[in-house]
């Protein structure tokens, strides 16, 4: 049985995450994917190919990828309770190439999170309730979690894990090194006009 972990301190769980990569199953667990000492930012949806998580917030992190990493973010993964192949052919339909996919088919991850519900309602089953989180050194700086958590839920709000309420977040606790770098992003993607 999965140790539940939720909230800022915990350790990220260690738990089995099966991809499928040149035609095999492989095995990873997060410690051999989040290193120690480097910062990442994950986020979980519902599921591949719905219409919130495919408009807005995947497409919306990696058009901000560039910028999360300005402020010192190694890699943005994106979690959800969905087979590799799932995965692996909605970052394809959407050209994903920055933002890395989490494929947590048996819910093993999203439930040691504390963040599976049932969406039976929908046919869907268990999934996972939207959330997002700062991961430093293997731990949870921060998470960011949608109101209204709930099985069978009758909305699903999009709002607390927005790519810019993270990145506000981040912007708000980075070191004056990495607000410099962030600066230097922002001068360099959006220029100040100039004038004959």
């Amino acid at each position: 049985m999965v140790k539940t972990v939720i909230g800022e301190t915990s350790l990220v769980p260690n738990v089995e995450l099966i991809f499928r990569e040149n035609g095999e199953f492989v095995s990873r667990f997060p410690k051999d994917i989040f290193e120690f000492k480097k910062t990442y930012v994950i986020f979980s949806l519902p599921g591949a190919f719905t219409p919130t998580c495919s408009t807005y917030q995947l497409p919306g992190f990696e058009e901000k990828y560039e910028e999360f990493k300005s402020l010192g973010i190694e890699e943005i993964y994106c979690v959800s309770v969905n087979d590799a192949f799932v995965m692996n052919a909605w970052a394809k339909d959407q050209g994903i190439q920055n933002v890395k996919m989490l494929p947590d088919g048996n819910a093993y991850f999203t439930r040691a999170m504390d963040q599976l519900v049932l969406k039976s309602n929908l046919g869907f089953g268990q999934r996972s309730w939207r959330y997002a989180a700062v991961i430093d050194g293997g731990h949870i700086e921060k998470m960011f979690i949608e109101p209204g958590k709930s099985d069978n839920a009758s909305d699903d709000p999009y709002g607390e894990t927005t790519p810019e309420n993270v990145l506000k977040y981040l912007i708000d606790t980075s070191k004056p090194e990495q607000l410099k770098s962030h600066s230097e992003y922002l001068q360099k993607k959006y220029p100040a006009p100039t004038f004959p």
